[in-house]
């Protein structure tokens, strides 16, 4: 029996990260942008992304993401985010995860105050969880600050099993497919009641088969759009996940409700509200006008967890969102791997 490596398995807002601290093999490259485009099929990194990803190990909607060197003295370390289907160039429910950690391991010593601050450099830019600890040391939730994200376009139109479908696309350190759901032709979702004590909507566990398999139809029918063309480097350019977004009004407090499910890579699930996601719909929201100046994005995902957001500051073409979740440690697992064992590094059922 061989001894592949020793993770430690968080959750936030019911979405597993699972974080190898120790790789054991080399992952090249001088940046994390750098060594998310070394990490190609074939490559050892990517064989043991698959190992730790795939069945009997994990699972189709894992999610996890290899300690690395920072990019330069600026931050704590780096990180190279996977799922099934490959490398991510964000992943905001992470980095929560990763700012427990950090401060829960000793990476990172607790700040007195009750707010650490946690820089990770990560494909599409240097992020920071700030780490809110109660008066034992013990992680309460993480902010999430973002890369500055915007709304990217509007109203574009895709053909699909269920006729033309209008999507706005958001960056929030992946291009996003924003669809609301209301708007969707025919009744090919139910409208759930009193899902979790929130309002009806049809962004439930009901209908998720249909959003999956509309979710896939939407990226791709966007595929080589020029409007998912980054910028300023070709590397993140192509959308990353569709979200699909119910609608509820403002709450007694004043917050913006919404509940949302983010299909992303092929067909993967995210049960949290996405972190990344929802930073690319306050960009979209606040560019809008729907969400007002100094008000909070309450964003509820399919499984009744909630992130709070809502924009730090604005930029030049959007916003730096700030992203508010928690993060609670679930395993310390050792993988190993037996040289009979014909499945290695195995497979996915979907």
């Amino acid at each position: 029996m061989s001894t592949i490596c020793t993770s430690v398995d968080f959750h936030t807002a019911g979405e597993p990260f699972r974080i190898i601290a120790e790789p054991p093999v080399e992952i090249p490259g001088a940046s994390v942008a750098e060594r998310r485009e070394l990490a190609v099929p074939g490559s050892e990194v990517d064989d043991l992304r698959r190992l730790l990803c795939f069945e009997p190990r994990g699972h189709a909607d894992m999610y996890g993401g290899f300690i690395t060197e920072p990019d330069d003295d600026g931050a704590d370390f780096g990180v190279l985010f996977w799922h099934k289907d490959g490398f991510s160039t964000a992943c905001g429910h992470g980095t929560m995860a990763l700012g427990a950690w950090a401060v829960s391991s000793g990476i990172v010593a607790v700040d007195p105050s009750g707010t650490t601050e946690v820089t990770i450099d990560v494909p599409s830019g240097r992020v920071r969880a700030q780490v809110h600890t109660d008066a034992e040391g013990r992680a309460t939730s993480v902010d999430f600050v973002n890369v500055p994200s915007r709304l990217v376009a509007s109203g574009i139109t895709v053909d699909t099993s269920l006729g033309q479908v209008t999507v706005d696309l958001a960056w929030g350190g992946a291009i996003y497919a924003l669809v609301d759901v209301a708007a969707l032709e025919g009744d090919s979702l139910s409208v759930a009641r009193d899902h979790l004590g929130t309002p009806d909507g049809k962004v439930v566990p009901e209908n998720l088969t249909a959003l999956i398999a509309l979710g896939r139809e939407v990226k791709a029918g966007l595929a080589n759009h020029p409007d998912t063309v980054h910028p300023e480097d070709d590397r993140l350019s192509g959308v990353y996940g569709t979200i699909f977004v119910d609608r509820f009004g403002t709450l007694p407090g004043g917050e913006l409700h919404q509940r949302n499910v983010t299909v992303f890579a092929d067909g993967q699930v995210d049960r949290s509200p996405c972190g990344s996601g929802t930073a690319a719909r306050v960009a979209a929201l606040h560019a809008t006008g729907e969400l007002g100046a100094g008000q909070t994005l309450v964003h509820e995902s399919i499984v009744g967890t909630r992130f709070r957001a809502r924009v730090l500051e604005e930029t030049a073409d959007g916003v730096i969102p700030v992203v508010t979740g928690s993060a609670h440690r679930v395993a310390t697992s050792t993988f190993e791997v037996d040289p009979l064992d014909d499945l290695v590094p195995g497979f996915v059922l979907r």
